[in-house]
């Protein structure tokens, strides 16, 4: 266990890693970005493991984002600029991690959660799966240009402007069509499978597998413009009035109504 935010199990071979905090349905906090950075540090050099699991505790949610109270402290644009470079510093670590990855989702996998699971190599999810990012209905913030390039790259251009523009979610089928997930698997046999599809890499070629995730982390770096051209927008909506409307309305409750300001 990593505190008490993350679980961390080695079983026959498979690290499991469990976000736990179902009664926030498992929303980050900066101590379990911090804790997952960690256990990819850690996992890079542990030779008994050969595959990863990711999961969220309770059934309900796999991420539902992060903690939406800690942004009430936003004052500066370093704050925006550090939040998404964070984001994007603990999601290259597990994006670029020397064993198969592969994400179990139960539920709502929304904001960092679904950024998370996109650079996981395999999604495995239950039917009443809610995947997107939300943030114009929500907070009136923006992702980083990578993980935008991220979902482009997984569902395409017109996908991805439904999800961050109209704030769709996409529910399981929607999401097995787009081939965002490799399977939709019922609640009460999810794990089970999983847990039979992670034991596959101990029995095959190692550098192989290796070399595959890394030569098609390759291409998809290729493509990638560079970190920092997309920090105008993350300072203007992480700056904005509304914004802060926005993270007041979650924490205090209050009525608000967006600006365009």
């Amino acid at each position: 266990m990593v505190g008490n935010t993350l679980l961390y199990e080695v079983r026959e071979g498979v690290a499991w890693l469990g976000f736990n905090r179902p009664e926030s349905r498992n929303a980050m906090t900066w101590e379990m970005y911090d804790a997952l950075e960690a256990c990819c540090d850690h996992l890079a050099k542990e030779e008994r493991v050969h595959a990863v699991v990711l999961y969220g505790v309770g059934g309900e949610a796999f991420v539902a984002g992060t903690d939406i109270t800690q942004f009430s402290h936003f004052s500066k644009p370093e704050d925006a600029i550090g939040y998404e470079q964070r984001i994007d510093r603990v999601v290259g670590k597990l994006e670029t991690l020397n064993k198969p990855t592969i994400a179990l989702i139960e539920g709502a996998c929304v904001g960092g959660g679904a950024a998370l699971a996109m650079v996981c190599d395999f999604r495995y999810c239950t039917p009443n799966l809610k995947f997107g990012v939300p943030i114009a209905k929500t907070l009136g913030n923006c992702l980083s240009i990578t993980n935008v390039s991220r979902l482009i790259d997984m569902v395409g251009i017109a996908r991805t402007k439904e999800a961050l523009m109209l704030g769709k979610l996409f529910n399981a089928g929607e999401a097995s069509q787009a081939g965002l997930v490799n399977a939709v698997i019922e609640p009460d046999a999810i794990h089970a499978e999983v847990a039979e599809v992670a034991k596959q890499f101990n029995r095959l070629a190692p550098l192989t597998v290796q070399a595959s995730k890394a030569l098609v982390g390759r291409v998809q770096a290729q493509r990638r413009t560079a970190r920092d051209t997309g920090d105008d927008w993350v300072i203007a909506c992480y700056m904005s009035d509304d914004f802060k409307a926005a993270v007041s309305k979650f924490v205090n409750k209050t009525p608000f109504e967006w600006t365009g300001h």
